[in-house]
Formats: C-alpha cells, structure tokens, sequence
C-alpha cells in the first residue's frame, strides 16, 4: 500500500514535491529505470546488473518511485551483517528538486536501520553537490578518497530523532 501525496493537482509544479509512489523494483521496471540509468549516469548499469541484483531479496532491497504510473526515480541497497550500502540512487532529471531522491534514500535507510545495519555506506561523485548536501541531512559524510559517506549508529536513539526531524520536511511516501 502506498500514499500518495501531494495531491495531484500538484504534480506538475516545480515549486511542489511530485506526487509518487514507492513500490518494490520488479523486472517490468527495469526498461524505464534503464532510461533513467543512462540520462544519469556515466557508466549506466546494465539489465542483466539490475536482474541479478533484485532477484537476491535476503541481502538486497530495491525500490521505485512511479507517478502517474511512470518510474521517475529507483533506489537499491545491500545489507550484509550490520552494515548497508546504497548501490545507486537515481532520479529523472526532469524531476530533480522535487524530493524524489529525499523520499527514496528515506526508504533505504528505514529498511536498513529494520534489517539490523548500524552503518551504511555510499559513493557520490566529487562534483555533486545536490547530491553530497542530500547525503549530509541523512548523517552521511565522507570518509575517504574513493568517494564514499558513512552514517554510522543507524539504529541508536539520536539517529531515530534525526529520521523522525527528516520525515516533518520529506512528504509521503517515504518508505514502503
């Protein structure tokens, strides 16, 4: 079951979230998110990647976000002991700023923190900035050369208090 919001009247405008729904990646999917793969990144994945990855549902989470039927955004995750990394997080770029990619990593986070992960890893590239400010409001800072951000402590108190602060200013839908 998913929300949508805001209403639909809204979808359309720029200045408001679009209206969408986060749904599990199925094979179906996996043409649109490739167009998006490719519009977004340098070295898109491949559909034999997407299919292997959503089909390992112990260790992987991947997710979509439709509106009006249309996926418009598609996020994943791998969860192994109690550490996650997001593999990709991708949005239309017809849709940037309108919380798409905020009410995705929402979602990756809320599944890792209830898959047991105290941390969670991911890799931006140096020159993304929107993205790199998006990471930080989750906790996310760099730790290294090659790129990556850590969010420790996912499961503690004071991470549920900045999840809780994040969900007044990330409209519905923000996880599955």
């Amino acid at each position: 079951m998913a929300t949508i919001h805001p209403p639909r009247r809204q979808v359309d405008d720029p200045r408001n979230p679009v209206a969408i729904e986060l749904i599990p990646m199925r094979r179906r999917h996996i043409p649109q998110v490739l167009d998006i793969e490719r519009r977004v990144y340098p070295r898109p994945w491949t559909m034999t990647l997407f299919l292997s990855e959503i089909v390992q549902r112990s260790t992987r989470y991947y997710i979509v976000a439709r509106a009006r039927r249309k996926v418009v955004g598609y996020a994943g995750l791998m969860v192994f002991g109690d550490e996650a990394h997001v593999t990709n997080i991708a949005v239309d770029p017809g849709l940037h700023r309108r919380k798409v990619a905020s009410r995705l990593l929402f979602a990756l986070v809320t599944e890792a923190r209830r898959r047991g992960a105290s941390a969670c890893t991911l890799e931006v590239r140096v020159a993304n900035h929107a993205a790199q400010a998006l990471y930080h409001q989750f906790g996310f800072a760099p730790v290294g050369i090659r790129k990556n951000y850590w969010a420790e402590g996912l499961q503690t108190p004071a991470y549920a208090e900045r999840l809780a602060g994040l969900a007044a200013r990330i409209p519905e839908p923000r996880e599955l």
